[in-house]
């Protein structure tokens, strides 16, 4: 199945198909670690329902990072 995180094409398997297992593919270690937000097709995704929501094909996932600076 095919998705898109942050514009960039991910492919999962059967096995993947859950927020958690596409960012635990998608974020590297300090990612993964620090403060973050998710939103599915545009619509935000609270961190304790990463596991339980489930992706479908040609889902668009944006990852935001926090910005620091002035």
């Amino acid at each position: 199945m095919n998705i898109y995180i942050n514009g960039q094409n991910l492919i999962l398997n059967a096995e993947q198909t859950t927020l958690s297992a596409a960012l635990s593919l998608f974020l590297n270690d300090h990612q993964a670690n620090s403060s973050f937000a998710v939103a599915i097709n545009g619509d935000f995704v609270g961190k304790d329902n990463y596991d339980n929501t489930a992706l479908q094909a040609d889902d668009s996932v944006d990852v935001l990072f926090p910005i620091v600076g002035g």
